[in-house]
């Protein structure tokens, strides 16, 4: 499934976020309760003519009073729309949170390096760490620009000395790589913070 922007997901289906807005919704089925200020009283007073003539609701973050007129067949238009729009929320949700984006979230950075830190995993865990970033290198990685994996290790590990441009090949050779690291090398209490001091040293990395 591709990844739909923040900007444009709610819009497949011709919605957009102010147009489902309580305050938009309220206006299209009904009219604000309007107050006005009375000078010999010295105070703001509610017109009265639609007391008990309406269904009123009190919504808006300022308190506002609608009188609601609409019929059935208006609501129930909106009714469907609301629906739709939690669908697409529903659908969004499920992408966040499906496959490499369960665990890493989504990449959005053009240019990235992976630290790997494995510290003491046993074999089970190891392949575990690595089945995860396989799929993170197969499903995100080839939607962005250039990358880079760092291994923190007593000998720091580097797949490629600089960030490298995104191909089919060269993500099939990161993961190739990956799959060849020994989950006995050696660290020390140091080696995570100088993997990240490395990855910070491309100057082309954003992330």
């Amino acid at each position: 499934q591709p990844l739909i922007s923040s900007s444009t997901w709610l819009q497949l289906h011709g919605l957009k976020r102010n147009k489902l807005s309580l305050t938009h919704i309220l206006s299209q089925i009904g009219f604000q309760h309007r107050k006005d200020y009375v000078t010999t009283l010295g105070k703001l007073v509610a017109s009265r003519y639609a007391d008990g003539l309406f269904p009123q609701y009190k919504g808006g973050q300022d308190g506002s009073v609608y009188n609601l007129t609409a019929k059935k067949e208006l609501i129930l238009r909106f009714v469907d729309c609301l629906m739709e729009a939690i669908d697409l929320y529903k659908q969004r949700m499920e992408w966040l949170t499906s496959e490499s984006r369960q665990i890493f979230g989504v990449i959005q950075e053009r240019c990235i390096v992976i630290v790997l830190d494995f510290g003491t995993a046993a074999q089970t865990e190891f392949d575990l760490c690595r089945h995860a970033l396989s799929m993170v290198l197969v499903e995100q990685v080839t939607q962005i620009a250039k990358f880079n994996l760092i291994r923190a290790a007593q000998d720091l590990m580097k797949w490629q000395q600089k960030s490298t441009p995104v191909s089919q090949h060269t993500v099939k050779s990161a993961v190739t790589w990956l799959w060849k690291l020994d989950p006995m090398t050696a660290a020390n209490h140091t080696s995570s913070t100088e993997a990240l001091l490395e990855a910070m040293s491309d100057e082309a990395v954003s992330s």
